[in-house]
């Protein structure tokens, strides 16, 4: 197995000290389900080391990598920061994003449901947001996959960039005739974000989607398919 790329696990980024370990043993997870694996973590913001500094330093030494985006959708980050580090070098390549995945769609039903959330209750998939079109049609599919466990509405707010915002979000699902209003957490880990879903005017906020086993095998499979 050592002869395999290194997979490059690159978040976002968070100053939150359980979001940091979450982030780590989500690499450790996937380690765990493929022994031999070598990984290596790196960020586009907020923390060291860079993903330029670190798909670079591995170049340096010839070793092939792979740069798996620990990223729900694909935005600047993904397109701009991640296509950046990996085009400069041949023997680096990016994977596309963690989501949209049916299994995370599953992962956000289980937080549904441990937040005391009802089949029937309005539901605001909240993520982080982006400027960037195509981020925002992966919240949209992944919002269309979690309707597929709901029997009430799904809709989404995002924190940024994009409308409508999560407040905004929850109020006009109150305005169409929701009793009740859950946020879920479109989020990996918690962080400056889900701390401000607090606010948002839901009856409910779901935990991020970490930890659980199925977002490991998720990134898996992005590794497997940027090499096939």
């Amino acid at each position: 197995m050592d002869t395999d790329p290194v997979l490059v696990a690159c978040a976002h980024g968070t100053r939150n000290p359980t979001g940091r370990r979450l982030i780590g043993e989500l690499a450790l997870a996937a380690r765990a389900l493929r022994p031999g694996l070598r990984t290596t973590a790196a960020f586009v913001d907020v923390q060291p080391p860079t993903v330029v500094d670190v798909v670079a330093g591995l170049a340096g030494s010839q070793t092939p990598t792979v740069v798996v985006p620990l990223l729900l959708s694909g935005g600047y980050h993904v397109h701009v920061d991640i296509a950046g580090a990996v085009g400069a070098h041949p023997g680096a390549v990016a994977a596309r994003p963690l989501g949209p995945d049916p299994r995370l769609a599953a992962v956000l039903a289980d937080r549904l449901r441990e937040a005391g959330a009802g089949p029937d209750d309005a539901v605001v998939l909240a993520a982080a947001g982006s400027s960037d079109a195509r981020s925002v049609a992966d919240v949209e599919a992944t919002a269309a996959m979690l309707q597929e466990h709901r029997s009430g509405p799904v809709t989404t707010g995002y924190g940024s960039a994009a409308k409508p915002s999560v407040p905004d979000a929850v109020a006009a699902a109150r305005a169409a005739g929701a009793q009740r209003v859950v946020v879920a957490a479109y989020l990996l880990a918690p962080g400056h974000f889900h701390d401000k879903l607090q606010g948002a005017g839901a009856d409910l906020v779901t935990a991020p989607l970490l930890p659980d086993e199925r977002v490991a095998a998720v990134l898996l499979d992005r590794y497997d398919a940027a090499l096939s």
